[in-house]
């Protein structure tokens, strides 16, 4: 029986999204999206906040249109859907660290980074990129992106 495990991520693009171009013509863009996550404490009444980075992966091929480039900037509201896995790895120090990951396969914009010539045709063309047809079938043995990715 077939089996699906997707993650549907809603947050706030971190830092400006890199390019890095693997093996065998495979492109990786990456960037990281914080997820917040707001209560008040019944006890103190205070407001509180958690935030999770998720460190994200849109997989191309080489020679693939790369135009979402320029609306993943940092500040941006996306909805991404994709496979989610964690990483780990020791330090140099010796002490491991962990991270969440998601290879993106769908890149919604809800709201693009603010930025000086604000365009409302470019904003169009931006939302709801389906990134289906150039996604490409990443393994962990396939590539390996470090912690100087982010």
């Amino acid at each position: 029986m077939a089996t699906v495990f997707e993650t549907r991520l809603i947050g706030n693009i971190g830092k400006d999204a890199t390019v890095k171009t693997m093996e065998r013509g495979v492109i990786a863009i990456n960037f990281p999206v914080a997820h917040n996550k707001n209560w008040r404490d019944k006890r103190s009444g205070e407001s509180k906040t958690k935030t999770t980075w998720v460190n994200c992966t849109i997989w191309k091929k080489e020679g693939a249109n790369l135009r979402i480039l320029d609306f993943l900037k940092k500040g941006a509201l996306v909805e991404l859907l994709g496979v989610p896995f964690a990483k780990a790895f020791v330090l140099e120090d010796g002490f491991v660290r962990t991270e969440i990951r998601l290879n993106v396969a769908q890149t919604n914009i809800l709201r693009p980074a603010k930025f000086d010539g604000y365009n409302e045709d470019i904003i169009d063309t931006a939302e709801n990129e389906n990134d289906n047809n150039e996604y490409v079938d990443a393994t962990l043995d396939d590539f390996t992106i470090d912690e100087d990715d982010f």
